[in-house]
């Protein structure tokens, strides 16, 4: 009997399954019932990347934090354009506190008009940068900038001052709270406070970046020479704009002294130019328009380049290749336009086709006149021309020499397991990215549960030859460096990079760190435009595993594991990684995922490079040796 009853439940089990799996199977109606209309705060909210680009949690310069506090800030410079307020101070409270930090930023401008400030703040295509009576050359996103922190943040509150009267308005999340308007119990000068708490459950752990911040603000009191910028007490303020930046970032390696141009407004435009060049391999550019830092260039910045090169042709009235000219060139160019059109939301990239031939024109045409007021300058620069000139040949010869001995050992670059997509082949190749492991072991992991589509490996056999100091020529000659030159596409120059990302991955020891400071070492004497570009990585991987029978958790610090430990109680297990191949692929393919964890490598100033350099990868073994153990004592004490 109790056989025929369980019969019976199964049979009506499969009976009853049927529907069900039929229902799974139905596609979802779509009906006026599905179709919905957001505010356009919970357009924000939903779709953030749209407005602020990525979000992380504010390791990286270009993490969605620093977008908020640029918005705000971008306002106060748009007022200082139009000729109001030479002021704006930055305080942040609680900045190393993880999700905590309060931002405050406070300018000196006309005042957000009382009437409207509500909308001004929370309604997006409403306000007067659309007005060229108002304002001219816009810094922020056009109306889009301070909703977006709005809706971003936990708390928001914003009062504006005109005239001895004020407004105030505070949000959560969007949502208006509370308002209030009245008259000032005490005088204060107009202007305009914006407070802001980004919301933790979009930015995940935040902190922000003091050193990040201070380069921004930096920047931003290059490209508007008079304001004075203040950041937590520190005061920012340049009288030669560019001039100053340029001098900062090149100091006494500049080969001449800084040319420098800046033009009058138009109906073109305004455009600000300084230049000089230096002994370092390559050609660094800091390219802004209406005061946002185009990272990736643009028209400006391409148009920047063709009439430097021709104001020089015509100068010394040779046919000079741009090749020669451009090496050891560093050059920073701002522009401020009416009605900018940038590539992406965030504005990398300026798109601008039709500034390209005034830009040119106007470049050249300064370019020559500096050259003809500056005898002295002009012989230095023929001189460094020639030098490149002279170098390439060598090291074209050098080129074909390593070309043909690689011919002769395979088709195929040895160590590299490509992947699908790359850098040129557009929105596929963003993502793409090559790990530098250390040895096969280490690359046997990530092979195994790497991305195929996007994630190439290259495995270097260990330790690779410390480079500074040596002349260029010598990386060719080196099979291991100039097979990685090959594998990242740079073996020309750095226009055929093929990976957007370059991961140093190696172990968390001694022998690891070494690695990669040499790798450093190798992009910063040669190739630092990878650095400053953003494509150079550091992959952090998990020190510990605690796990139980039922749950594990991978550490990436001690105070994770002890924190970890605590959480499983005491039947927990923890296994100490040591190397990157005692993580099995099974474990690893979850910290190359989407959940990987990336250090970006950063230059704060370029002049510091080669002292840094010179102090840890250079000959003075005794001074490196007594700094260790000083500090290895007053550690011990």
């Amino acid at each position: 009997m109790a056989a025929k009853k369980t019969i019976k439940k199964t049979t009506a089990k499969k009976t009853a399954a049927k529907p069900a799996a039929k229902a799974a199977s139905k596609k979802p109606e779509y009906d006026e019932s599905k179709i919905k209309t957001l505010s356009s705060l919970e357009h924000i909210r939903l779709r953030t990347g749209m407005y602020i680009g990525r979000l992380g949690d504010g390791s990286n310069p270009d993490d969605g934090i620093y977008i908020l506090l640029k918005e705000v800030i971008d306002n106060g410079i748009d007022e200082f354009i139009m000729g109001n307020g030479k002021l704006i101070d930055t305080q942040i409270k609680d900045i190393d506190k993880p999700g905590k930090a309060m931002v405050k930023v406070r300018d000196f401008g006309r005042g957000i008009p009382l009437g409207k400030l509500v909308e001004c703040v929370s309604v997006i295509n409403t306000g007067a940068k659309y007005n060229d009576d108002v304002f001219q050359f816009s810094v922020g996103l056009n109306g889009v900038g301070t909703k977006a922190v709005n809706a971003l943040s936990i708390h928001f509150r914003v009062v504006a001052i005109r005239n001895g009267e004020f407004a105030e308005a505070i949000f959560e999340r969007g949502n208006l709270k509370s308002e209030r308007k009245g008259k000032l119990k005490e005088n204060l000068k107009d202007g305009t406070m914006v407070e802001f708490i980004p919301d933790p459950e979009i930015f995940k752990e935040f902190i922000f970046n003091a050193e990040f911040i201070e380069k921004r603000v930096q920047n931003y009191a290059y490209l508007n020479a008079g304001l004075t910028l203040a950041f937590n007490g520190k005061k920012f303020v340049s009288e030669k704009g560019l001039f100053d930046l340029l001098t900062e970032e090149t100091g006494e390696d500049a080969l001449y002294p800084l040319g420098f141009y800046k033009g009058k407004h138009s109906p073109n435009g305004q455009l600000e130019i300084a230049f000089t060049h230096t002994n370092n391999y390559g050609e660094e550019y800091f390219s802004f328009v209406n005061g946002q830092y185009t990272s990736d260039g643009g028209t400006h910045l391409s148009a920047f380049k063709e009439g430097f090169l021709k104001g020089i042709q015509t100068f010394y009235k040779k046919d000079y290749r741009s090749e020669d000219v451009r090496e050891g060139t560093t050059a920073a160019v701002a522009i401020k336009l009416k009605n900018p059109v940038f590539e992406s939301q965030t504005k990398n990239k300026l798109g601008n086709s039709d500034i390209r031939a005034w830009v040119v024109q106007e470049v050249r045409n300064a370019v020559e006149d500096w050259l003809h007021k500056n005898p002295v300058a002009s012989k230095k620069l023929e001189s460094k021309i020639m030098a490149n000139e002279s170098l390439r040949t060598e090291l074209n010869a050098v080129k074909k020499e390593a070309r043909d001995a690689a011919k002769k050992i395979a088709l195929k670059i040895p160590k590299l397991k490509d992947c699908r997509f790359h850098l040129e082949d557009g929105k596929d190749g963003q993502e793409s990215t090559i790990f530098l492991t250390e040895g096969d072991s280490a690359s046997g992991s990530i092979v195994s549960s790497r991305d195929v589509m996007t994630q190439a490996i290259f495995s270097l056999r260990g330790k690779v030859e410390n480079v500074y100091g040596k002349k260029r020529a010598a990386i060719y000659k080196n099979e291991e460096l100039f097979n990685l030159m090959m594998a990242l596409g740079i073996d020309n120059d750095i226009d055929g990079l093929r990976y957007a990302k370059i991961v140093i991955a190696t172990d968390a020891d001694f022998d690891g760190f070494h690695i990669r400071n040499l790798l450093l070492t190798f992009f910063l004497s040669y190739f630092e435009e990878l650095v400053t570009a953003g494509h150079i990585y550091i992959l952090e991987t998990p020190l510990f595993r605690v796990r139980t029978k039922k749950e594990t958790r991978y550490c990436y610090t001690e105070k994770e594991r002890d924190e970890a430990a605590a959480a499983l109680g005491s039947s927990n297990e923890i296994t100490r990684f040591k190397g990157l191949g005692e993580i099995s692929p099974k474990e690893f393919g979850q910290f190359i995922g989407k959940d990987i964890r990336l250090v970006p490598v950063s230059v704060n100033t370029l002049k510091q490079v080669p002292q840094v350099l010179n102090f840890y990868m250079g000959k003075n073994t005794p001074e490196r040796r007594e700094y260790i153990m000083k500090n290895l004592i007053e550690d011990a004490g």
